[in-house]
């Protein structure tokens, strides 16, 4: 199939890549509509009693959180003054009542707490007309009006907000390309010494952020998408079109130096590299889709971004990339600046080595490691999103750091108890109809009284931690009382949270008939609540897709359940740097940020399902060549050692062109992308050096054939499909050389048991160090390539060894 689909390519590069060019051109106006469309939240469950709980706050009570807070200030004329309530009045009244909704003021409320308390400042509270989409015009329109003269007037609100984001954003993105770029190019200048090699990776990545906002901008149109969406479902589609590119062109370009044609290039390209891109992307967007089964609007929303970003990166690397290959051949290396450090794999070669005759060693120690960078997540603590997110100097932040810091601690964050009281029938005679034609009986109900909650508010007070309670709402409509439950300490904290457990535990009063808990704490119960009950199907989904794909591709019971632990090794290093840098706020100085002591729990879902699919993909990439050694050479040990050699270099080459994404994206002014962002980089780090380049060689060192053990129903079904992993092809003899000829593979040789071994067969830089493998003929084969000649030999021990000759 992939064959079939390079000759296609190749035949039609030209169509290919001017459609391609030609549909970017078409598409980037209107994925410039994305700026703007973008929702702030989304961290809540919807189905949620603390999220019915806000809804009602809003519906039933008049509003709980107002669109707009603008805060005033004197340095000397104190709120008191008749000039200060003249000033801000006359400001307020000349906002279009068509934009505006309702406006409160402390001198329309008579609130101490609107008041400073050094008595020189106070603060408006606008809420605005329409939905959530419209709020933002409606703000766009009178956020020009809202300045007073001789008052320092500052603007903050959830609407502000959301404008401050997108902005940010914005801003962010630019800047992160602008960092990123320069230095990409020059990092891939040094790796292949062309600048036109060098160029095409960045061709792809800027095809792929194009994709990734013209695919935002497309589920803005079914759905809410997170304002944090952009930076993760560009940074994913950046880095991941760099590392494919990488692959396929790598590929591509060893093929061109074994004196292929451009057309048998392109399609052994597909063969090999291709293949393992389209599996590699296929589990990475697995791995992302596994957030679709969180209801929450954050989650979702980058899960679908996310997921559908991967797939056009992966397109744009199985077709543009091969277009433009074909049409340039070995022009690919044109432009020449560098001596090419392609292929250089002497390091790997002694890392490999020293593996493989060490595996236990290497086992024990990087597990060590790993576990002690995992061990500050035992301390975690999880809390909520807040303006502390935004940079300091962003308006919205300052004006609710301000009511914070200057005004007395409000009621409004307490714990909201909804108490839905039980109504009655007063048993009215019916109403007559229309024109005296039949009855329409009339469904009227004994009216409620705030008092008839009486008896649940002195139930709240008595509870331990309770330090009041207040009436703060009331909806005859709906029959429904509204309470404040004040505590002492903070709304995050375990004793908030076991109130919160406590309130939703007692009894229901004999007038009583519902009662529903919200709130900031009670949102971070459901919240948590929300997250464990679908992590565990997530991890199932995740896992059981994950591990059909690696049995597809590999041929082996043994290697997906290996691959699933190396991953959480990874992901547990990640958090525990996460939980050093962010909640302990060991790194709030170098990256400028504000720490607020405890971690957005539905950011570490996040995480988890990036870096779980970002390390299957340097492990897909791993196994795969290990796969193809062993179908070629029979030998585990071989194929691990050569198959660490070949890929060392290149996963390394691959892993520090992401990170190089993820640090100027890790520059961004939001906290939730810089966590993200440095959760990634560690995760990246750890997972190219320590997890794949020695702990995964030494596993598979040490569990020998079992690797590729199937039991013999499984062996006949994976033989039946097509295969994913072909041995590695034979390269064409150059001028003066000689190769070896390759025997055919073994089919079924999964399983590790095939009765007849096959042949000695020796391919590029295959270095076999097994004392399990045949020895090679007296005197060893000879192997001729342009650049040097090289025996292998057979030493006393039955072990083998490269022996350089002139």
């Amino acid at each position: 199939m992939f064959e079939s689909a390079g000759r296609l390519v190749y035949r039609a590069r030209w169509t290919v890549l001017v459609l391609s060019l030609v549909t970017a051109v078409l598409v980037a106006p209107f994925c410039m509509e994305l700026f703007g469309r973008m929702v702030d939240g989304g961290f809540e469950d919807p189905g949620a009693d603390s999220t019915t709980a806000a809804r009602w706050n809003d519906e039933w009570y008049g509003g709980n959180a107002p669109d707009v807070v603008v805060l005033y200030r004197h340095p000397s004329v104190k709120v008191s003054d008749a000039r200060f309530k003249k000033a801000v009045h006359d400001s307020l009244r000349r906002l279009p009542a068509s934009q505006v909704r309702r406006l409160a003021t402390y001198w329309t409320t008579a609130a101490p707490t609107m008041v400073s308390r050094d008595g020189h400042a106070t603060y408006a509270l606008i809420t605005l007309r329409g939905g959530p989409r419209t709020k933002q015009a409606a703000y766009d329109r009178i956020k020009d009006r809202l300045g007073v003269e001789n008052l320092e007037v500052k603007v903050g609100g959830s609407v502000p907000l959301v404008e401050e984001l997108n902005r940010q954003t914005g801003e962010d993105l630019a800047r992160a390309e602008a960092i990123s770029m320069p230095v990409l190019l020059v990092l891939l200048v040094i790796v292949f010494g062309s600048l036109v090699a060098a160029g095409l990776p960045l061709l792809v990545g800027l095809l792929s952020v194009l994709g990734a906002l013209g695919l935002l901008r497309l589920l803005t149109e079914v759905t809410d998408v997170s304002v944090f969406s952009l930076n993760v479902v560009t940074m994913l589609g950046l880095g991941l079109a760099i590392d494919y590119s990488l692959f396929v062109l790598s590929a591509f370009r060893e093929q061109v130096r074994l004196g292929a044609s451009d057309e048998e290039a392109v399609v052994r390209t597909m063969a090999t590299a291709g293949r393992t891109v389209a599996v590699s992307g296929l589990t990475v967007a697995t791995s992302l889709l596994g957030l679709v089964l969180f209801p929450q609007m954050f989650l979702r929303s980058i899960g679908l971004g996310a997921a559908a970003v991967v797939l056009v990166t992966m397109v744009a690397a199985l077709v543009v990339l091969p277009a433009v290959l074909g049409i340039l051949g070995r022009r690919v290396d044109a432009v020449r600046v560098l001596p090419d450090l392609a292929g250089n794999f002497g390091i790997w070669r002694g890392v490999a080595t020293s593996v493989m005759k060490r595996p236990v060693l290497y086992l024990v120690v990087v597990t060590a490691v790993l576990g002690a960078l995992a061990l500050p997540f035992l301390h975690v603590k999880f809390g909520n999103v807040d303006h502390r997110m935004l940079p300091a100097a962003a308006g919205a932040r300052q004006v609710a750091e301000a009511v914070d810091r200057d005004f007395a601690r409000d009621t409004m964050s307490g714990i909201d108890v909804h108490v839905l009281l039980e109504r009655e029938f007063t048993g009215r005679p019916v109403n007559p109809g229309p024109l005296g034609q039949g009855h329409t009986p009339i469904s009227a109900v004994t009216p409620v009284n705030p008092l008839d909650a009486r008896s649940t508010a002195d139930r709240l007070e008595r509870l331990p931690g309770v330090a009041g309670v207040d009436f703060a709402g009331f909806s005859q409509r709906n029959g429904a009382v509204r309470l404040k439950v004040r505590y002492t300490g903070d709304q995050m904290s375990a004793e908030a949270q076991d109130l919160v457990s406590l309130i939703r535990s007692l009894s229901l009063e004999p007038n009583v008939r519902r009662v529903i808990v919200g709130g900031a704490t009670a949102a971070q119960v459901d919240l948590m609540a929300s997250l464990t009950a679908t992590l565990p199907w997530m991890a199932l989904v995740v896992g059981s897709v994950t591990g059909v794909l690696l049995f597809v591709a590999f041929g082996s019971l043994l290697l997906p359940v290996k691959a699933l632990l190396m991953n959480m090794l990874s992901i547990g290093a990640s958090f525990g740097v996460i939980v050093w840098a962010f909640q302990d706020g060991h790194l709030a100085g170098v990256l400028g940020f504000t720490s607020t002591g405890t971690i957005e729990a539905t950011v570490t879902v996040l995480i988890l399902a990036v870096v779980f699919g970002l390390s299957m993909d340097y492990e897909l990439f791993l196994l795969s060549r290990v796969r193809s050694e062993y179908l070629r050479t029979g030998s585990n040990t071989a194929a691990v050692a050569a198959g660490l050699e070949k890929t060392g270099g290149l996963i390394t080459s691959a892993a520090l062109l992401l990170l190089v994404v993820i640090a100027a994206f890790s520059t961004a002014g939001i906290t939730i992308v810089k966590l993200l962002g440095v959760g990634l980089f560690v995760a990246i780090v750890v997972d190219a050096t320590l997890v794949r380049a020695l702990l995964v060689p030494a596993t598979l060192r040490l569990t020998g054939k079992a690797n590729w053990w199937l039991p013999a129903p499984l062996r006949r079904l994976h033989t039946a499909l097509p295969p994913l992993h072909a041995p590695t092809p034979p390269p064409r003899a150059a001028a003066g050389g000689m190769t070896r000829p390759h025997a055919p593979p073994l089919r079924g040789a999964s399983d590790g048991a095939a009765t007849a071994r096959p042949p000695v067969r020796f391919g590029e830089d295959t270095d076999p160090l097994g004392a399990e493998d045949p020895a090679p003929p007296a005197g060893g084969w000879v192997k001729v390539t342009p650049a040097r000649a090289r025996i292998v030999k057979a030493l006393p021990n039955g072990g083998w060894v490269w022996e350089d000759v002139e």
